[in-house]
């Protein structure tokens, strides 16, 4: 296939790209691409970063439709209607189980990760769950066992645990799988943020 023809798919594609995406950065990030296959270099490289370009927005944009909805949060992030319930008092109704497992999650949140973990398997990357929504009294026994984290240990304060939320996740993550969620766990709303904790996963709301 000619320069020519690879171009003229690239920009085929970016169309559809535009289709997917709305607002001033997907159109900013679609010219910038433009801009790269333009500017020079191989078709195979600007083809191949393309590429790659292309399978991000779209996985994105399929996370970020999968519900299509936005939540209401209060001040430390959590959907207000979730926050009414009280931290690890979630009832069964709002909760959703994560695949074929026993683990359960805040019900978009288990969505979602049904879906990592399927896409990732795809990808020949196994992922599994060690843990997942955690009731106040398994939140006051693991301080007991394993020690508040702002002491040293790895247990939040009883009442403030983003698993009481059913909003985290423990993973059993080998290097091929942390790496592949670092590059893709964004997507689907889920982001590594606890320090010396590299399977606790958060999932946040609306992107935030």
């Amino acid at each position: 296939m000619g320069i020519e023809a690879v171009n003229s798919r690239i920009a085929d594609i970016q169309s559809r790209i535009i289709g997917l995406q709305t607002g001033p950065a997907a159109v900013a990030s679609t010219r910038a691409t433009q801009g790269t296959a333009a500017a020079g270099g191989t078709a195979a490289a600007s083809g191949t970063a393309f590429a790659a370009r292309l399978a991000d927005a779209v996985s994105a944009q399929s996370a970020s439709t999968a519900s299509g909805r936005t939540y209401s949060l209060n001040a430390k992030g959590i959907p207000t209607d979730l926050a009414a319930y009280g931290n690890g008092k979630i009832p069964a109704s709002a909760l959703g189980q994560v695949g074929d497992t026993r683990h359960r999650l805040w019900a978009p949140a288990a969505e979602s990760l049904t879906k990592l973990i399927a896409d990732a398997k795809r990808d020949g990357v196994t992922i599994g769950i060690t843990d997942s929504y955690r009731p106040y009294d398994e939140q006051v026994d693991l301080v007991r066992r394993k020690g508040l984290y702002s002491q040293g240990g790895l247990a939040a304060k009883p009442g403030t645990s983003e698993h009481g939320w059913g909003m985290a996740t423990d993973l059993d993550l080998d290097a091929k799988a942390l790496d592949w969620m670092r590059t893709h766990a964004a997507q689907y709303g889920f982001d590594e943020n606890t320090p010396r904790e590299t399977w606790h996963w958060a999932y946040k709301p609306n992107g935030v």
